[in-house]
């Protein structure tokens, strides 16, 4: 069954590698936005504690952090100065990917304990901070690893 795919042959001629960082940036904006759409869906409609904001807040934050760093900054091919230079952008880029799955992990608890297990309530709430936290989460990788750092 594996490889049943490699049959196929596609006759059109698209080249979309000049448009790749336009790809990733548009798909990586629509990931984070369906996201927060769906958990300010599930906070207006069942109104819940101020402390499910948490992960999403950290999974925002860690998509700014992991993306402010480039691919240069991390090998040092343009960035080796400044006060801890290189070192620093690959500390920075630590905290962002910690983050980031802190989020995700503690939406992922947060949706088993309260509203699965214990079902305290609708189910939604605990399904939408989950989505929530795992398209951002898509989104940031998408918008790190899906562009290319050569145009600008």
């Amino acid at each position: 069954m594996s490889g049943f795919l490699d049959n196929i042959r596609c006759s059109c001629n698209i080249d979309v590698s000049e448009y790749r960082n336009s790809i990733a940036s548009y798909s990586s904006g629509v990931l984070f936005a369906v996201g927060w759409w769906l958990f300010i869906d599930a906070q207006s409609i069942y109104s819940f504690d101020g402390a499910l904001w948490v992960p999403s807040v950290a999974s925002t934050v860690a998509l700014f952090m992991i993306n402010a760093i480039s691919t240069g900054h991390i090998t040092g091919e343009t960035y080796n100065e400044g006060c801890i230079g290189t070192t620093g952008a690959r500390i920075w880029l630590f905290l962002g990917f910690g983050f980031a799955f802190g989020g995700l992990i503690a939406s992922c608890w947060i949706m088993a304990a309260n509203y699965i297990i214990d079902d305290n309530g609708d189910t939604w709430v605990g399904v939408a901070l989950f989505l929530q936290n795992f398209l951002i989460f898509l989104s940031s990788m998408m918008f790190k690893f899906g562009r290319t750092d050569d145009t600008f």
